[in-house]
């Protein structure tokens, strides 16, 4: 079992993606960006990324099991997405609204939640929920897909190149 696997795990990361974001999100974009920070290094492949040192610093390591098959991760992720949004609502934490499309927020008490998360690996996840965001942002929806798609292909890296 994986702490993908625990729904309350999931569930903070949720709450983390939206704290971070501070404003309304699709579905679509919060399962990426809830996904991608998880393993952000699918992002910031190339050693020069600048991204790259701050994730390392933060304990990422693309050298984990789950850069091994990050689509099916993605997929089984998915499955999830739906059930875990609705039971944060149904607990009162986010907020969904549809105006032309449907997007969740983060309500008070869910930004109340959210702020208690204090353990070493919600900080690495925040770190890296900030760069996702950053980099993802301004996307489109379409452009977001395109991206997802080489993102999702792993990268073999040679264990000699590999400190």
């Amino acid at each position: 079992m994986t702490p993908d696997d625990l729904t309350l795990f999931r569930q903070a990361r949720l709450l983390l993606v939206l704290a971070v974001a501070g404003e309304p999100i699709d579905a679509e974009r919060l399962g990426v960006y809830e996904f991608l920070a998880g393993h952000p290094l699918l992002l910031a492949r190339a050693d020069d990324d600048p991204d790259r040192t701050a994730l390392r610093l933060a304990g990422f390591d693309d050298r984990t099991v789950g850069y091994a098959s990050p689509a099916q991760r993605f997929a089984t992720a998915q499955l999830h997405l739906g059930r875990d949004l609705g039971a944060l609502v149904a607990r009162g934490l986010v907020d969904v609204a549809a105006a032309g499309r449907v997007t969740y927020r983060l309500t008070g008490e869910g930004a109340i939640i959210a702020g208690r998360f204090t353990a070493m690996y919600a900080q690495s996840y925040i770190t890296a929920v900030r760069i996702v965001i950053r980099r993802l942002r301004r996307l489109s929806g379409r452009k977001l897909r395109e991206g997802l798609r080489i993102w999702l292909v792993p990268v073999i890296f040679p264990i000699e190149d590999r400190p």
